[in-house]
């Protein structure tokens, strides 16, 4: 199951990069596929993402984000200073992306990745609730991501 959800967003990501895409100005569109986290299925969403502070528990250290943001920043063409951005989890940890996976980061330039933390927010209320479940959730997530930044 699990390995099919990834193979579905990795379809999803793929079939994304192929349609002309117009992202607000400013916006830097990752080039990740994103990477889910094993150990949340929607059979755990319980005791991972919908427990408060859970995401503090795998969140990476600054110092391994910091690093890898600057390497991307080089990677994307970013010529910016490192603190207008935030390395950000393409599936965001709220609803079950890989903490650490190079594949599922990039930098996303402030104040885009502030306006990006509130809707992961409300997809992560929606999917808790019951009214998306966790693979909608991810999949409207990446489609955000991949055509808006």
């Amino acid at each position: 199951m699990l390995v099919l959800a990834a193979l579905a967003l990795l379809v999803l990501a793929l079939a994304l990069s192929l349609h002309h895409r117009t992202a607000p100005a400013g916006a830097v569109l990752p080039r990740v596929p994103g990477v889910l986290n094993p150990d949340v299925t929607q059979s755990t969403v319980g005791s991972t993402i919908c427990v408060h502070g859970w995401t503090a528990t795998v969140r990476p250290p600054v110092e391994y984000t910091n690093d890898l943001k600057v390497k991307q920043m080089r990677a994307y063409g970013e010529t910016g200073s490192p603190s207008d951005y935030q390395e950000d989890h393409l599936i965001s940890l709220e609803l079950g992306g890989d903490p650490t996976d190079p594949r599922n980061l990039w930098p996303e330039p402030y104040p885009r990745a502030a306006d990006v933390d509130r809707i992961e927010n409300e997809l992560n209320a929606k999917v808790c609730s019951g009214k998306l479940s966790l693979r909608e959730g991810q999949q409207q997530e990446s489609e955000l991501k991949h055509t808006q930044g």
